[in-house]
């Protein structure tokens, strides 16, 4: 299905926008002139004239800054960390099938690009991704094993294929798979939970997680949110197409990824406001479509939200596979499938934990991880990174997202700091 997109971008013709009339909350936010008529551009292969973005700096004060930080990060022995990147506001990971360029979503308006021309391990240039594009929220980003890259924003979704052939120049091929206004209703956009993330799964569609806006939804909202996978997470075709909810009962997920045996795994941020060591963070395996996992019933694991204590929960609500640490942040996560690191962390799953924001002690901003045994059952999660959280609850940086290198090493990101670490193992 993935090759419907780059033989509709080869042959010149825009792919067809997801439309969703019957969530529709009003008209949708019209788009500015110059973000239409440069992807109508992008779409025909015409140039827009845009000049290529001015390089990142990746030496100077603030380089070295965090590489100070980074020497007071504790690690199992063997293990080492370095700054690969300096990468403002970095987010989510997506690494290049081909030759490792890394893409990196943000918050704001700006997807960059990552490139480690030597070889060394360090990377050597990092610029704005496709600067004729106005991004808003450009979060998510995935690559098919193909080459194709999918950016997901607040409320658009678009695919670029050869990404890291193109990706030099300030024009590349570009489609639309889901038109602005129409990942979720207009009326619905909201400044929070709005970071999506996206993995393409063995059966070739996106999977996109959609965080509901509130932090326990009104039951006025529940039917919309059910139907447009609001607080769950969509499906669509390689071409945009077919979009159905696959699962629901989620609060707000920013990571997941797929086992070898094909099963999502993902995380979910829970309830707010209930104290500072209830309820706990997630980590969910759906084996299939049409799960529920129990939010707005339940807050956390176990523990219900007061404002839906007297609601009956639905019956079939999936409970999660592991319970993580109260109000940490549990963010990106990744099934470590390279060859670098020891045996023991083979199929394990490394989790990036942002660190909280209205705990009276802080936890978190740290990576985890968690073994998973010969018989796929999940061994206990514990840290494997920390020190980005003082003693005194200072924040030296957050980590965001973590993803597998080619060479089997392991990149973190980090918004607060802006950069993409790399952890690496020598016997």
């Amino acid at each position: 299905m993935r090759s419907v997109i780059i033989a509709a971008l080869w042959a010149g013709v825009a792919m067809p926008a997801l439309a969703l009339p019957a969530l529709a909350q009003g008209a949708a936010p019209a788009e500015t002139k110059t973000k239409t008529d440069d992807l109508e551009k992008l779409q025909g292969f015409h140039s827009t004239d845009t000049q290529a973005a001015p390089e990142i700096p990746q030496t100077g004060r603030r380089a070295d800054a965090i590489r100070k930080t980074l020497t007071k990060i504790k690690l199992p022995e063997g293990f080492k960390i370095d700054l690969y990147a300096v990468v403002p506001d970095a987010r989510a990971i997506a690494v290049g099938p081909n030759a490792g360029v890394l893409f990196v979503g943000t918050r704001k308006n700006k997807v960059y690009t990552v490139t480690d021309r030597d070889k060394d391990r360090v990377a050597d240039e990092v610029r704005a991704f496709a600067p004729g594009i106005t991004f808003k929220i450009p979060n998510g980003v995935c690559f098919s094993k193909d080459g194709v890259l999918t950016v997901v924003e607040q409320n658009r979704v678009l695919a670029f294929p050869a990404a890291e052939f193109f990706y030099e120049n300030p024009d590349v091929a570009a489609g639309i798979l889901v038109k602005e206004g129409a990942l979720i209703p207009a009326a619905e956009e909201s400044f929070n939970h709005t970071a999506r993330v996206c993995r393409v799964g063995p059966d070739g569609k996106t999977y996109i997680a959609l965080g509901q806006p509130y932090n326990v939804p009104p039951p006025e909202k529940l039917d919309l949110y059910r139907k447009a996978g609001i607080g769950g997470i969509i499906r669509i075709d390689a071409d945009g197409k077919n979009r159905e909810v696959f699962a629901t009962g989620i609060r707000n997920s920013v990571g997941m990824d797929f086992a070898t045996d094909k099963s999502l795994w993902f995380t979910d941020n829970q309830v707010d406001g209930m104290g500072d060591d209830t309820p706990p963070g997630e980590l969910n395996h759906a084996t299939k479509a049409g799960e529920n996992f129990g939010f707005p019933w339940y807050g956390g694991g176990a523990v219900r939200t007061v404002e839906y204590k007297d609601q009956t929960p639905p019956a079939d609500v999936v409970a999660p596979v592991a319970e993580l640490a109260p109000h940490a942040a549990d963010l990106g996560m990744t099934f470590y499938n390279g060859k670098q690191f020891p045996a023991p962390y083979k199929g394990g799953i490394f989790i990036a934990e942002h660190g909280s924001w209205n705990r009276t002690e802080p936890v978190g901003a740290r990576v985890m991880f968690a073994p998973m045994g010969a018989d796929g059952k999940l061994g206990p999660v514990k840290p494997f990174a920390e020190g980005w959280l003082t003693g005194d609850g200072e924040y030296l940086g957050r980590p965001v997202d973590v993803a597998v290198m080619l060479d089997g090493s392991l990149l973190v990101s980090d918004d607060s700091a802006g950069a993409i670490y790399r952890i690496s193992y020598e016997k």
